[in-house]
């Protein structure tokens, strides 16, 4: 149907138009098929192109045509023609009557036929043009139908209410403060799986437990496939010194201490708790098992240790750890966004 309609159309304006067409889906298709590395679509782009070459030069055989119109030929046929025969008496009157009849002079009917075929051209091309344009720019424009996953954002929390120990902090940090300062985009890059996208992203005002709701704690969580990153901010007055001693006193493995960013820090590891919750009619749920290791590195709030520490703590389903280095390159971009615990 579409064929059908575009052959009634003129020949000034049909041919503009597949040119236009022709050139722009062309030329769109095949800068795809480089960008995507796609032999078909370079194929389909090829054809288009060549369509368009075929119809540029139907249309610039046209134009020669209408510059040097045909009687010129045709006369000389018609005199080499007339060679070959018998010549009849020269008879002048009426062999210019005929040539005048054969061969009307251009009048400004003619002339406004020509410049109607030229403006329909100009116009077919315009509109169709504008439309191509549009159809090129549409995606930028439009909500694209790209099905890769995206990353999670830490979700607001500027209408939960904070518990009252916040107050009475010092300028803490908040769980949506933490997340958004943990949730960055080269995160997954610095825990060694940059191909990977954050599918979880969180931030809560907790309380540190056993303190009856007296120490603030928010805290942050960032999960990919591969690996899962807390980050925690404990208000109490426990020193890095302190809480070196009370690992050691817990039996946990592989402690060492550093400094990061001026700050006494402790790295450590330790076993997540793992415990299923059962949905059922029973409400029941199976008991606590110990889950994969973590490795956790605590730096103090403050350049000179006055209690309080910041725990930044990876681990995954599988048991596989980043390096030490992870950990601490994931501080060295936390840490500056958590103001330092002024003096008592």
């Amino acid at each position: 149907m579409l064929g059908f309609l575009i052959r009634l159309l003129p020949f000034w304006v049909r041919e503009p138009l597949l040119i236009a067409v022709g050139s722009v889906f062309g030329v769109r298709i095949a800068y795809l098929a480089v960008r995507d590395h796609d032999r078909v679509a370079a194929g389909l782009g090829a054809v288009f192109l060549v369509f368009t070459a075929i119809r540029v030069h139907t249309v610039v055989r046209a134009l020669r045509a209408r510059r040097n119109p045909g009687p010129a030929a045709s006369a000389d046929g018609a005199a080499a023609g007339a060679g070959t025969q018998p010549q009849p008496q020269p008879q002048p009157a009426p062999r210019f009557e005929a040539q005048a009849a054969t061969e009307p002079l251009p009048g400004p009917d003619t002339a406004e036929k020509e410049h109607n075929a030229w403006g329909q051209a100009v116009a077919a091309v315009a509109v169709f043009g504008a439309l191509a344009a549009a159809l090129w720019l549409a995606p930028r424009f439009t909500p694209s139908d790209d099905n890769s996953p995206k990353a999670a954002s830490c979700s607001g929390g500027s209408h939960e209410k904070l518990p009252k120990v916040y107050k009475d902090t010092p300028h803490p940090v908040t769980g949506e403060e933490l997340c958004r300062a943990l949730n960055r985009s080269d995160l997954a890059e610095l825990l060694g799986t940059p191909q990977e996208t954050a599918t979880i992203a969180s931030g809560t005002n907790n309380t540190a437990p056993l303190t009856d709701g007296r120490v603030a704690q928010p805290e942050a969580e960032v999960a990919f496939d591969t690996y899962t990153v807390n980050v925690s901010a404990t208000y109490n007055h426990l020193t890095t010194g302190q809480y070196v001693k009370l690992m050691k006193f817990g039996n946990e493995r592989n402690i060492k201490t550093l400094t990061v960013l001026g700050r006494p820090a402790v790295l450590s590891s330790d076993h997540t708790m793992k415990f299923e919750i059962d949905l059922g009619s029973s409400g029941s749920g199976g008991p606590v098992e110990q889950g994969p290791l973590a490795r956790t590195l605590s730096v103090a709030l403050d350049r000179h240790d006055r209690g309080g520490y910041c725990d930044i703590t990876v681990w995954s389903t599988s048991g596989a750890l980043p390096d030490d280095s992870a950990l601490r390159g994931i501080a060295e971009k936390v840490l500056p966004k958590i103001p330092e615990r002024p003096l008592r």
